[in-house]
């Protein structure tokens, strides 16, 4: 039985891994820090900046929904290793949260993901 639901979540999940394999890196200034933009599965959107500082990384991780008082869960990976898990809210006026972290050395790749939920998950890539 074809379930309509079912395949437009997985073409949706689909989508967002094969924009997030194919997304550009976006250097700034001076090569000590990277912007780029994430993936959402619905309509919210999500920043990540990663910047080199004398003690590690700074990490920005940034979900705007337009919508106060909705809770995330956020994880962020270096290398494929947990640095961060914590519990985020939307707040006014603009319905958005940030994450910062300082995390341990000055290279690798860093991978933000912010879920909440009704299953709608923003993920976001850069490395350093």
């Amino acid at each position: 039985m074809f379930n309509f639901r079912s395949t437009t979540l997985v073409l949706a999940l689909s989508a967002c891994v094969a924009a997030l394999a194919f997304a550009p890196l976006a250097s700034a200034k001076g090569g000590n820090s990277v912007r780029v933009r994430g993936v959402c599965t619905s309509s919210s959107t999500a920043k990540l900046k990663l910047s080199r500082e004398d003690n590690g990384t700074e990490v920005e991780f940034e979900v705007d929904q337009n919508r106060s008082g909705v809770r995330w869960k956020v994880t962020l990976h270096r290398n494929g290793s947990l640095v961060a898990s914590t519990r985020a809210i939307t707040r006014a006026p603009s319905g958005s949260f940030e994450v910062r972290r300082m995390i341990g050395g000055t290279h690798g790749t860093v991978v933000a993901v912010a879920t909440r939920a009704s299953g709608e998950r923003c993920t976001a890539r850069a490395a350093l």
